[in-house]
Parts: structure tokens; sequence; C-alpha cells
């Protein structure tokens, strides 16, 4: 883990931005955890070690965190999951569990690749892409 604390820190301060001991403790908790997070449970983390972290101090450091990459917001769930691949643009999909909440992130080029050719048939221009499918991971669909 500190070797990706020190890649963020260094990507950061290579497009101009400092990487504060706040914003590495919210990435440190997200890279701790398994699961997605919210941010409410985000800061209650926070605030074992920070008792005077407010809402607006969390939503800071992950408007940050996803404006650098080094975090993916899954926008069905409204939480957030670390990045371990920052610094180039990739497409991004999730594979979410409904059963037991686990988030997979995978990187199908040939999924990136047919949604940009119909986009690009349509005029549209594509800046930012994320597919989230929710299912049962093979655990849960084994158990059931």
């Amino acid at each position: 883990m500190d070797k990706l604390i020190a890649k963020a820190k260094t990507h950061c301060e290579n497009n101009g931005a400092r990487f504060t001991p706040l914003r590495e403790e919210v990435y440190r908790i997200l890279l701790n955890k398994d699961a997605p997070m919210g941010a409410y449970d985000l800061l209650d983390l926070l605030r074992e070690s920070n008792d005077s972290a407010k809402p607006a101090t969390i939503y800071r450091s992950l408007d940050f965190l996803l404006d650098f990459g080094l975090i993916h917001k899954l926008e069905s769930t409204n939480t957030f999951v670390a990045c371990h691949h920052f610094g180039c643009a990739h497409p991004v999909q999730f594979l979410i569990c409904d059963d037991c909440g686990d988030v997979t992130e995978i990187q199908s080029t040939s999924l990136y690749d047919a949604l940009s050719a119909q986009a690009i048939e349509m005029g549209f221009i594509i800046k930012q892409q994320t597919i989230e499918a929710h299912g049962a991971c093979k655990a849960c669909a084994q158990a059931s």
C-alpha cells in the first residue's frame, strides 16, 4: 500500500496538486476496504483520527481524489472505491454483487470500443465512460 500511496503523491505533484495528509488518509481508508464506502461511512472512519472532520471535509477530499483518478464513484450506489491503476485513461466497468456488496473493476476494451463506435455513429463524443453491472458474484451465485 505504501508504494501505491507514494505513486499517488507523485501523480498529484506531477499534475500540480498537493496530496495532503487528509487526502492521503481518505485514500488509505478506501484502499483498506474491500467494499465500496459511502461518504458518511468514510467520515465516521476519518473522525477516528481527525475528530474535527465535517461532511464538507470528506466531500472536498472525495472530489479531489475523483478529479485525479485515484478513486471511482459508483453512481448506482453513491459509494466510492479506490483505483489501483490511476494515471492512465482507461475505460471502467464494474461488476457489483447485490447480495454481498463485492465490487470488481474490469477493463473491457471491446465493450468500450463498441460503445464508442455507436456514439460516433450518432455524432456523440464520450468524455468519460463508467458502466455498472449489478448481479451476483460467483460465491453468492453458488450459495443460492
